[in-house]
């Protein structure tokens, strides 16, 4: 995962993400108003104890005792709904406010640039889609609500310490900073190490995601050791830096608890000195023990609320991150285009994945013009490491030239709608990604909005109609995750068929065929030709008896377009790289 290290500051950090609470603050206010009887339930009830045991106890008054415990019990029941309550409506905000996080953060990734996905792992990504997220759901329910409790258990406690003994409630003062001195030392601590052990569970994600995507091949090369070794060297970075964090967590703790212990320990043997000395009653040294419990609690909480927040905190950061990369930039005032008619023209396009570069070097085109005709079909070949795929993938605007234009029908792409551009462009490429559904839902991709019957149509078209029918459950046969359960000529059947039915005007064909045995692939090509008939046609091949029949076909080297002309035209060049190619070819 690229790390994008960026310092947020803790304000700015809980004002960004206070904006999720805005669509449930009703819930919200619900949740805060339960937490705030809770409070004031349980600083009531000390105060009952303190007058049974001073005042209704000694002078045998029964009737007050049995009402104030019978208040007790309905305060008890009260604090029971509303720790239900708070239970589960907390929760259920946490979990809005995560689906919501979730569902941004889902959408903005459909929108990152593909240069994004080079750079990082899927099973990284995922570590923040779910790990992460739920973090922060947890910090969105527990944090304002511990928090708020805590406060006003605390304030409220102090203030009843002081009207017991003002003495007692300046041990209680003189105590309480040093604990949250501790807190504020040993939290940054906290936030470095938990943030250290997110990028750890990000690889290990993506260790797994990308070993089990490729269980195949390991277990096809006896690499499941090799796998295995793999994983066992990211797993224990994890261990190593959990091992650290689990330090900080320890002193953290640790300090916490032998603070709590003092207060309690410095309280107990004031107030038993206040009460040997008849300062205070047996009543007021029943409160205030209960009262100094009660304030212990709130601050247990708070240790537990700034180990949540360190780990909410940063995973919103994490979520941040990624929520700040820029999305495909589209065209501010775009040219609103229906159906294009598909003549391109490239005007001194030049093209680096390496955009920190200046080298001319790491250029993968450099300087190329081409034109397109309408309904033309154009071959580009060359060795690999020429950009012909690189050419194909900037016509949909995958990736963003760096000089020149492109252009179809005279209006460059940088000016179309993205979505516009792309429904105008259909892809078929070597290796066909399927989408772990039905065969049916693959088939649609290429209309969302198609009925059966254009489905149908479509799959007919691809020559795979009979095959899917055969099928146990026909259209609505599981393919399996990423297709496994089809061979990899019916798969590229189904993204032929996907083809069709989306029906552009221009298309790709990128090695659509080379991965294929060569009785597959003759049957295939049938079903690609009636699909690049009357559309602009730009064909990527390996196999150059696939293309005798183009237009023209360019070969494209290191150095740019090398030579053009139709297949006959090109084979009459002496020493000619397609000749060479084509004689090469056919002698394998």
């Amino acid at each position: 995962m690229e790390k994008v290290q960026k310092k947020y500051s803790s304000i700015k950090t809980i004002g960004h993400f206070a904006r999720f609470y805005k669509p449930h603050m009703t819930l919200f206010i619900i949740d805060l108003v339960c937490a705030l009887l809770m409070a004031v339930c349980n600083l009531v009830y000390p105060s009952i104890a303190r007058n049974i045991i001073n005042v209704y106890a000694p002078n045998k008054m029964v009737n007050d005792i049995i009402i104030w415990s019978s208040i007790m019990l309905g305060i008890f029941i009260l604090k029971a709904v509303l720790n239900y309550s708070v239970t589960y409506w907390g929760h259920l905000v946490g979990v809005r406010i995560q689906g919501d996080m979730r569902l941004q953060l889902f959408t903005h990734l459909e929108k990152l640039p593909f240069s994004y996905y080079d750079e990082t792992k899927v099973g990284s990504i995922m570590s923040r889609v779910t790990n992460d997220l739920f973090e922060i759901s947890e910090l969105a329910h527990h944090g304002p609500e511990d928090l708020f409790i805590s406060l006003i258990t605390i304030i409220g406690a102090l203030i009843m310490i002081l009207t017991i003994n003002p003495w007692l409630s300046l041990i209680v003062l003189v105590l309480l900073p040093p604990m949250f001195f501790v807190i504020i030392k040993l939290r940054k601590q906290m936030r470095t190490t938990f943030a250290e052990g997110r990028e750890k569970t990000a690889q290990i994600n993506a260790s797994v995601e990308s070993s089990l995507s490729g269980i195949r091949v390991s277990k096809s090369y006896t690499a499941e050791q090799h796998e295995i070794e793999k994983f066992d060297k990211a797993n224990e970075d994890y261990k190593v830096v959990r091992k650290r964090n689990y330090k900080v967590m320890g002193k953290f703790h640790t300090g916490m608890n032998f603070c709590m212990d003092m207060l309690y320990l410095a309280t107990l043997a004031a107030g038993g000195l206040f009460f040997a000395f008849d300062i205070i009653k047996s009543g007021d040294m029943a409160a205030y023990i209960l009262y100094i419990s009660m304030l212990i609690a709130p601050i247990r909480t708070f240790v537990n609320l700034f180990e949540q927040v360190s780990q909410g905190l940063t995973g919103f950061v994490r979520f941040e991150e990624i929520m700040a990369i820029a999305p495909e930039k589209d065209a501010e005032k775009p040219v609103k285009v229906d159906k294009l008619n598909g003549d391109i023209t490239f005007d001194h396009v030049s093209f680096t994945y390496r955009k920190d570069s200046q080298d001319v070097q790491d250029l993968v085109i450099n300087d190329l013009s081409l034109n397109i005709k309408k309904g033309e079909t154009i071959a580009l070949v060359g060795p690999s490491g020429g950009g012909k795929t690189t050419l194909c993938n900037l016509i949909p605007r995958f990736y963003e030239i760096d000089k020149g234009s492109i252009k179809i029908d005279g209006i460059d792409i940088k000016n179309i709608a993205l979505k516009d551009l792309r429904k105008n462009i259909g892809i078929v490429q070597q290796d066909v990604f399927l989408y772990g559904g039905t065969v049916k839902e693959n088939i649609a991709y290429g209309n969302l909005d198609a009925t059966d019957e254009e489905i149908i149509n479509a799959a007919k078209l691809a020559n795979i109609h009979d095959f899917i029918t055969e099928l146990p459950d026909g259209y609505n046969t599981y393919v399996g995750e990423r297709g496994v359960k089809l061979s990899g000529g019916q798969k590229q059947r189904v993204s032929i068929a996907r083809a069709f039915l989306k029906n552009p005007p221009i298309l790709i064909l990128d090695e659509a065929t080379s991965a294929l045995d060569n009785v597959t692939e003759l049957q295939i090509q049938d079903s690609l030709e009636k699909l690049s008939k009357g559309r602009t046609t730009i064909v990527v091949a390996h196999r150059l008896s696939t293309i005798k029949n183009a237009d023209e076909i360019i070969v494209i080297t290191e150095n740019g377009i090398e030579e053009r002309g139709t297949h006959d035209d090109l084979l009459k060049k002496e020493n000619g790289v397609y000749k060479d190619l084509y004689i090469r070819g056919m002698r394998n």
